[in-house]
């Protein structure tokens, strides 16, 4: 590893996050630099979604291709950075880091700053794509297995996910400014704490330390009690800080906030982040495989919360590739179904509409939903209706834009009683699949552009060369049958926080309890089969069950759920967001001793 940094003097480095994702609150960056000492100032821009929108981006304009909302944020903390020694690292280069480092170097000169800037590349595989399948690689999706060709599209993004030792390479260098395009999340938390403590390649628990700590600020406030299941915990309603890292030279960290900001950082708050988009506890980085199955966590003091004991082992042989295609077409349009007989009225709807269309057959996909909010006597209008949600996908662009939402207007006067839209007609609109895939590690030319414009290789981490090395003690776990309980029907909701999202097709939802013997109860309550009744819509998929007892947690994949991704789900939730809220509003037979404890 590259030197440590001269100013690290063995303290931890604190590494303040200022973005969740492109298009996050503008002013957290200077909230962050100007509400308490950091050391380095984080942003992270991209999700799988991003970089099929900065691709539409750079078809317009070539130069473009980056989350240009980071432009305004620094031009207002750049100065205070640079004379503090606050160094800025963030991934918001997107599908152009070198053209975004451009535009940072001249909003300096315009602020008369001469900021040294270096940039990370290799992630872009989508020159190499040809050659790489031509050699053998035929990069199959990870949750289906098929084979990229057998799409017959042609990709717009391949981006390999790099890890942190090209942020450290260039930190290192001198560096104020690292640029990133496609790293992992935890990279930009992993490389800064790899320079500052002058960890080596093998160092797995401390970096591994450093992936837990990255995974839990990534999201910003998510970690300082936004989307916080326990509502009632979080007793200052102001917006919430954002989250700030002490990553110690063991890798152990503190998650905090800067005093006098809104939210809450708990034990609560980061386990339900440590929960978000996540799959089995062996959490693959390119630097690092993190057990997240050996987590630590403990109540500090306020607003402090230490993470401990994590265990790493080599990184996987294969780098992870995120690939995205345009995949055609969309519109949707929403019919308002009000009173009596809605699912007679429903039905009618979707029958004369396609009558009119030619047939469900004249289109790609056809996805038809009934989503009901009425209920019998409503006390309002609004509380009487329903909602018809018809979605039609295909490759043409005429058969799913205005032909389609004007033909639903053809039954305002010809249809069900009460016939009205949401909207007016919508054209059409592009829609991306998202493919997972992975290559093999030696085939990403991670480098760094140095601030003085030399280039250098960044080798990738050797993986483990036998199964032995990468084994990790199971955690002890009291096994014990629950004992026999008078039970009662409560909202789960009432017991267990829950957070959830997308990982590409599928979806996550992960269940924590407050107390070991609830824990206890919950993993034997919630199984597969269980999860299965509290979530009809998924009754026919394939559901993976991880259990992390440290954190007296549960998480579930579903896989599919969300089609192809979020660019080309139909469901009125596309990313799962709302998933874990809705299980918890679901009711579960548990004991009555948990309520009162």
């Amino acid at each position: 590893m590259s030197r440590r940094a001269p100013s690290s003097g063995g303290r931890a480095i604190r590494i303040g996050n200022a973005s969740g994702f492109y298009g996050d609150r503008d002013a957290a960056a200077r909230e962050m630099v100007e509400g308490g000492p950091i050391d380095v100032l984080t942003g992270d821009y991209l999700a799988e979604l991003t970089m099929l929108i900065l691709w539409k981006a750079r078809q317009k304009d070539p130069n473009a291709g980056y989350a240009r909302s980071v432009l305004g944020q620094l031009e207002h903390v750049l100065g205070t950075c640079l004379d503090r020694g606050i160094k800025i690292v963030n991934n918001a280069g997107g599908l152009n880091p070198g053209g975004l480092a451009n535009e940072i170097r001249r909003l300096a000169e315009r602020l008369g700053l001469r900021p040294e800037i270096a940039y990370v590349t290799g992630d872009d595989l989508l020159p190499r794509l040809d050659q790489l399948l031509d050699a053998g690689h035929e990069l199959r999706n990870l949750d289906t297995g098929a084979p990229l060709r057998s799409l017959g599209r042609e990709p717009a993004t391949a981006n390999a996910y790099l890890g942190g030792w090209g942020i450290a390479e260039a930190l290192a260098a001198g560096a104020d400014i690292v640029i990133c395009p496609r790293v992992t999340d935890a990279s930009l938390v992993v490389g800064p704490a790899a320079w500052w403590h002058g960890w080596e390649r093998d160092d797995f628990d401390p970096l591994a330390g450093a992936v837990v700590a990255g995974h839990v600020i990534e999201c910003g406030p998510q970690a300082t009690g936004g989307n916080y299941a326990f509502l009632e915990e979080i007793v200052d309603r102001r917006y919430p800080g954002f989250p700030i890292a002490e990553v110690e030279a063991d890798g152990s960290s503190v998650i905090t906030k800067h005093p006098d900001t809104g939210g809450l950082v708990s034990v609560g708050t980061v386990t339900a982040q440590l929960l978000y988009e996540i799959a089995d506890p062996a959490y693959a980085n390119p630097d690092v495989v993190a057990r997240f199955d050996t987590i630590r966590l403990a109540q500090e003091g306020e607003d402090r919360v230490r993470i401990s004991g994590v265990r790493g082992q080599a990184p996987p042989s294969t780098s992870k590739v995120a690939i995205n295609l345009v995949g055609g077409y969309r519109n949707t349009m929403t019919l308002v179904l009000t009173g009596l007989d809605i699912e007679q009225k429903a039905a009618w709807a979707v029958e004369e509409l396609f009558e009119v269309l030619g047939g469900r057959e004249k289109f790609g996909e056809v996805d038809v939903r009934l989503i009901r909010f009425d209920r019998p006597d409503a006390p309002s209008n609004e509380q009487a209706t329903a909602h018809l949600r018809i979605t039609v996908k295909d490759s043409d662009p005429n058969k799913v834009g205005r032909r389609f939402s004007n033909a639903a207007m053809e039954l305002a006067l010809a249809g069900y009683a009460g016939f009205h839209t949401t909207t007016p007609p919508t054209a059409e609109t592009a829609y991306g699949i998202y493919w997972p895939t992975s290559v093999p590690a030696s085939e990403v030319q991670h480098a760094v552009v140095l601030p003085d414009g030399s280039h250098v290789s960044v080798a990738s981490t050797a993986p483990a060369q036998d199964a032995a090395s990468q084994r990790t003690p199971e955690p002890a776990v009291d096994r014990r049958p629950c004992p026999a309980a008078r039970m009662t029907r409560v909202p789960i909701g009432r017991l267990w926080g829950a957070r959830s999202g997308d990982k590409g097709g599928n979806a996550n939802v992960g269940l924590w309890a407050r107390t070991a013997d609830s824990y206890a109860w919950m993993r034997e309550l919630l199984t597969i089969d269980a999860l299965r009744e509290l979530l009809p819509e998924c009754a026919d998929r394939e559901i993976r069950r991880y259990e992390l007892p440290n954190i007296y947690a549960l998480n579930f994949v579903i896989i599919g759920l969300l089609g192809e991704g979020v660019a080309s789900s139909t469901r009125p939730d596309p990313q799962a967001k709302g998933l874990g809220e809705y299980i918890r509003s679901r009711t579960i037979e548990v004991p009555e001793a948990l309520l009162t404890a």
